[in-house]
């Protein structure tokens, strides 16, 4: 069994909990550190290509690992889930029961997919045409819908409130599946149509306007300010609530052969129920230091972070070292540094074969890796999308090695 204290305890073991314990162990090789990490999944996924595997270009198990393989030697894997906190007196609960005290503590578990907020969403996901790229057990259905479709087929795409994981994927599965149906010679005699509970397409302006042409150019209708909440699957059915515009307050219904719900997200109840959460129920934190307002020794990153960035794995990437470094200043007494900008990165699938590298920071300002016009589709988009940062995640970031070059933080947009 555990032990019941450990030096710094690590809440999550996805992209984020991983990368921070390798971070730390290869730390330790010079300051002697007592680190364990707290997740119950046997399995660890690749998330970040799950709307390429919706689409057909890339496999499930290709985006699997098991968790144990992953997590450094010499930190402590206590496989468990958390049920509370207590920050005041540097403890947290398991559901399991036992509590675990620390002297510091990292919270990154991801965000909590709430299958339930949409009334059918839950009882037919996976079945009657409803499909979602938002779990490795329904992800596979969506190819297979695509697949399915006929010439007369109505294909419905839809985005909720925010906060979601990146959210550009439910748009990157509304184009992937226009194109798939025009390689099969049948797109102009299907409906496909994405409907977003947003006010525009991409919350970056910069980036938005290049993916309405994107939309217009697969002639794909978009919905904005419309929310689903509603299935009824065994007939065909969606329904949404109109939040703005002319028709606010009014409901809409479509008819579909073939739904891809993107599901309602939150920070998960054991977080947004704690002393440690702000107003929204995410953990609260210093935007650049990551550090916990009121509780010092804690630290939060990724999609649990109350921070304004994009929730993505490049989010983390850049998140992680922050974090590290704060966590040995603390150790040795030395002061915080406020290094994170807000950096997050969406490679936009537009199509088979070609992507927009949307990379900005705090403000959506665009901040491209690149010497390259980051409003362009590219094949060498498409290629790191697919290739080369899953061997980057795999290889190199959770093993706790930094290999990207910085972001160009001072890129002027020519059109300001």
């Amino acid at each position: 069994m555990a032990a019941k204290h450990h030096q710094i305890l690590i809440v999550g073991g996805g992209a984020a909990g991983i990368t921070v314990a390798a971070r730390l162990h290869r730390a330790a090789h010079d300051v002697p550190l007592d680190i364990a990490i707290i997740d119950p999944a046997e399995s660890h996924y690749y998330q970040a290509a799950f709307t390429l595997v919706g689409g057909g270009a890339f496999k499930l198990e290709d985006t699997r690992r098991n968790e144990v393989d992953l997590i450094p030697t010499d930190v402590t894997w206590i496989k468990d889930a958390v049920a509370s906190f207590t920050p005041e007196a540097n403890t947290l609960t398991l559901a399991g029961g036992p509590t675990i005290s620390y002297n510091y503590l990292v919270v990154c578990p991801g965000l909590q997919i709430n299958w339930g907020g949409i009334k059918g969403l839950k009882e037919y996901v996976g079945r009657y045409g409803v499909c979602s790229n938002y779990s490795p057990n329904t992800v596979e259905y969506t190819f297979e819908m695509l697949k399915s479709l006929k010439p007369g087929a109505r294909a419905v795409f839809t985005q909720p409130p925010m906060p979601i994981k990146c959210p550009g994927a439910p748009q990157k599965a509304v184009y992937l599946a226009s194109d798939y149906l025009a390689k099969r010679g049948i797109r102009e005699h299907c409906d496909v149509r994405f409907l977003t509970a947003t006010l525009a397409i991409f919350g970056v302006p910069f980036y938005a306007k290049e993916l309405v042409k994107v939309a217009e150019r697969h002639k794909i209708p978009v919905s904005y300010n419309h929310t689903l909440v509603e299935i009824e699957a065994r007939n065909g059915k969606a329904i949404f609530d109109v939040t703005a515009g002319d028709q606010k307050g009014q409901k809409k219904t479509l008819d579909f052969d073939m739904l891809h719900v993107t599901p309602p997200q939150s920070a998960p109840d054991f977080i947004s129920k704690s002393p440690l959460a702000n107003a929204t129920g995410f953990v609260d934190v210093h935007a650049n230091s990551l550090q916990h307002v009121k509780f010092k020794n804690v630290f939060s990153l990724g999609d649990a972070a109350g921070t304004a960035n994009s929730k993505t794995a490049a989010a983390v990437r850049k998140q992680a070292p922050v974090v590290v470094r704060n966590l040995l200043h603390l150790i040795k007494g030395d002061a915080i540094e406020e290094a994170y900008d807000g950096y997050a990165s969406c490679p936009l699938t537009t199509g088979y074969g070609k992507a927009l590298m949307a990379e900005f920071t705090y403000g959506g300002k665009p901040t491209p890796t690149l010497p390259l016009d980051p409003r362009k589709e590219r094949y060498l988009n498409w290629w790191i999308k697919t290739t080369g940062l899953p061997r980057l995640y795999w290889d190199y970031m959770l093993k706790g090695y930094e290999a990207f070059p910085p972001h160009n933080t001072s890129y002027v947009d020519p059109a300001a």
